[in-house]
C-alpha cells in the first residue's frame, strides 16, 4: 500500500503481557492472563453473533461460514478472477501446533499473493447501517521479521485500502506504528484526491499505536469493532489483548459502497509473521464481551454455537 507515516493522535495507554511464537519453532505460549470476570452468558451472546470462524486447526476452510468456507489464492487483487482454492504462494502455509489454538498460517517472507476468504454471506456487509467485529490473533516481531514497506494483516475491502474499507496495518518503517483505518467511497470522503499525506481527512481518521505490543515470542489479540457504517455516525474502535485502544473514529459518515461479488476478507498483505483464530461477528461487541474473547480458553471454538 502507497502511504505514509504520520505523527500518532493517540497511544496505546496500557502495555500488557502477551503470548505466542514467531516465525520459527512454536514453544510453549505465554499470554497475559484476562482480569477476573463473571461473563454469565457472555459465551451464548457470543456464539449467537458469530457468523465466520476459521480456526486453521482442520486446514484452510474455515469452521463456520455463513458463505462459501474456503481460502482463496490469486497472483493480485487486481487479478481477484484468478483465484483457486487454496494455498498457491509457497511462501505461506500452515503452521501445525505453531497457532495460539492448534494450528496457524506461517507467512515465512513478504506475501504478495492475493489471499483471501469471500466475504459474501460471511460478514453480514449492508450498504447502510453495517455493524460488526472482526477477532484475530498475530504473532511477529515488527522491527525484525517485516520487510520494509507496510504491512496490512488484514483488509476487508472490495477495492483498496482506502475505498470501502475497514484494515489494520504496521508503518513502513522501525519504529513501526499500529494503525486502525476504516473507509468508506473513496469520491466521497477524499472528493479532490489529495494523497494521504497531504489529506486530514484520512489522517484524522486513523486510530494510531506508537508502541505496539508485538513480539516474535508472544500473541497479540487484536479486535476491531464497527458500527452503523454506511450512514451518519459510524463509528470504529480497535482493541488489544482486550483493551480498548483510546480514540477511535465516530465520524464515519460516508456511503460504504461494495459489490459484494468482489468483496473480500484479506489475509497477510505483505505480512511475515503467524496469524491465527479469525473470527467475524454480525455485531459491534462490547468491552466486556472482548475481554471475554480474548481469554476463551481453547479459542472460539469453545463458545456454544448449537
Amino acid at each position: 500500500m502507497q502511504r505514509a507515516m504520520w505523527i500518532s493522535r493517540t497511544a496505546l495507554l496500557l502495555v500488557l503481557g502477551l503470548a505466542g511464537c514467531g516465525g520459527g519453532a512454536a514453544p510453549e505460549p505465554e499470554v497475559a492472563e484476562a482480569p477476573a470476570e463473571e461473563p454469565g452468558n457472555a459465551g451464548g451472546a457470543l456464539a449467537d453473533a458469530l457468523t465466520f470462524h476459521a480456526s486453521f486447526d482442520n486446514g484452510l476452510d474455515a469452521d463456520r461460514a455463513g458463505g462459501d468456507s474456503r481460502l482463496y489464492t490469486a497472483p493480485s487483487y487486481d487479478e481477484q478472477d484468478q483465484a483457486e482454492p487454496g494455498l498457491g504462494n509457497p511462501a505461506v502455509m500452515l503452521a501445525d501446533g505453531g497457532g495460539r489454538f492448534g494450528h496457524a498460517l506461517r507467512f515465512t517472507e513478504r506475501n504478495q499473493h492475493a489471499i483471501f476468504y469471500r466475504a459474501e454471506g460471511n460478514i453480514g456487509y449492508t450498504p447502510e447501517g453495517w455493524s460488526g467485529t472482526v477477532s484475530f490473533w498475530l504473532s511477529l516481531d515488527p522491527a525484525t521479521d517485516l520487510e520494509p514497506g507496510f504491512c496490512d494483516p488484514i483488509q476487508i475491502t472490495d477495492a483498496a485500502y482506502n475505498d470501502a474499507a475497514i484494515w489494520v496495518d504496521f508503518t513502513a518503517e522501525n519504529p513501526r506504528q499500529f494503525r486502525l483505518g476504516v473507509f468508506g467511497d473513496l469520491d466521497v470522503w477524499n472528493p479532490d484526491a489529495l494523497g494521504p499525506n497531504d489529506n486530514p481527512a484520512f489522517t484524522d481518521r486513523l486510530t494510531v499505536v506508537d508502541e505496539p505490543p508485538f513480539a516474535g515470542d508472544r500473541w497479540t489479540h487484536v479486535a476491531i469493532t464497527y458500527a452503523s457504517l454506511g450512514q451518519a455516525g459510524g463509528a470504529a474502535t480497535l482493541y488489544l489483548d482486550g483493551e480498548r485502544v483510546p480514540g477511535g473514529a465516530d465520524d464515519i459518515d460516508e456511503p460504504f459502497t461494495w459489490d459484494a461479488e468482489l468483496g473480500a476478507i484479506r489475509l497477510g498483505v505483505n505480512y511475515v509473521g503467524l496469524f491465527d483464530e479469525l473470527a467475524l461477528f454480525d455485531r459491534p461487541l462490547t468491552d466486556d464481551e472482548v475481554r471475554a474473547l480474548h481469554a476463551l480458553e481453547g479459542g472460539v471454538a469453545a463458545l456454544s454455537t448449537d
